[in-house]
């Protein structure tokens, strides 16, 4: 391997489980060039990841233009190795102009999406994917063809820049140890864990500190907090996503639903619960991640969560899973790992 492209433009949790892949090459092929195509304001994600050597930013707002020329751009490169990781319009159009009806000499994988056994699974209920659908390990299994098979990633082996540690230490300043991070927001309200919850969770573990991550329209995270206000730091909206990636990177334990930096806490080796509701694909692969999660007929029900509940008792799957066992979890982990 001589120079190779992951293309990946978004999202936010694909990108991360697609961070899984680069210690592979590297591994593999240490004086391998490594670059990466990613949506510009998604960037900042990969830019952590000192083992790609150049990061090409696609600016959405330019539209088709726009990513024919960097497409062209990408072309004078001369890949010997492309991995489209993404396999959407975006990702076909950039492959038609480097690898023209797979003629030419770059060595060729795309990630398939496996539409037509996700319509069987949730339109029929005829599961024919791995389960569970491990996030890493479906971005790991293409290039597998190409023998990468270690992945082992130092944990230590992850670069922000200096204004970014300089920012979040303050930030979190009184809440390095002892301290639980939780996650728990979500794009669709149907992986969203019960406030009250959350709360129980604060409330029953009262030696433990707490920092909340989430985004700016996150505001029932001020309700989380409420319940002791004195050992819960909020930081919803108050972080960029490359602070929130850097504070996730330094959690002592994480609690998150199916969301975003459940992986970025999975691709640090972060101990932690994952709390699976009705998606398909959120499961971590890490080995200090556990799953929670309540075996139902109907799940998962959506690839995201973005449809309705199909059953009477609205989001059972989550509803079930009581914060008693969770908290148990937590305090059994900080035990053993005081002693």
């Amino acid at each position: 391997m001589k120079k190779i492209l992951i293309i990946r433009f978004s999202s936010i949790g694909d990108i991360i489980q697609c961070m899984a892949v680069t210690g592979g090459f590297k591994n593999h092929h240490p004086k391998t060039e490594l670059h990466w195509v990613v949506r510009k304001d998604l960037a900042s994600l990969i830019k952590i990841d000192p083992r790609i050597d150049k990061i090409w930013e696609f600016d959405r707002e330019l539209g088709m233009l726009g990513l024919l020329k960097l497409a062209f751009q990408l072309k004078k490169e001369g890949y010997s190795h492309i991995y489209d990781a993404h396999s959407n319009i975006r990702s076909n159009i950039v492959k038609t102009i480097l690898n023209p009806l797979n003629l030419s000499s770059s060595k060729l994988i795309t990630r398939r999406k496996h539409r037509i056994k996700r319509i069987l699974l949730f339109k029929f209920g005829i599961n024919k994917l791995p389960n569970p659908f491990r996030a890493f390990e479906s971005f790991r299994s293409p290039i597998r063809k190409w023998d990468i098979n270690n992945f082992e990633t130092p944990d230590s082996n992850w670069v922000f820049p200096d204004e970014i540690e300089n920012k979040c230490s303050k930030l979190i300043n009184g809440y390095t140890q002892n301290t639980v991070t939780l996650v728990p927001s979500a794009a669709h309200d149907l992986k969203k864990w019960p406030v009250k919850y959350w709360q129980e969770v604060i409330t029953q573990l009262s030696d433990k500190k707490f920092i909340i991550l989430g985004g700016p329209d996150d505001h029932f995270c001020e309700d989380i907090r409420s319940v002791a206000p004195n050992r819960v730091l909020n930081l919803t909206g108050k972080t960029t996503l490359h602070e929130s990636f850097y504070i996730t990177s330094k959690a002592n334990y994480v609690l998150s639903g199916d969301t975003g930096f459940l992986h970025a806490a999975d691709l640090f080796n972060k101990h932690g619960i994952a709390l699976i509701g009705p998606s398909a694909f959120g499961y971590p692969s890490g080995r200090n991640m556990k799953v929670f999660e309540i075996e139902l007929t109907c799940k998962p029900c959506s690839k995201d969560g973005s449809t309705n509940c199909k059953i009477k008792e609205i989001k059972k799957c989550l509803i079930d899973i009581k914060p008693k066992k969770v908290i148990k979890e937590i305090a059994a982990h900080f035990e053993h790992n005081i002693r």
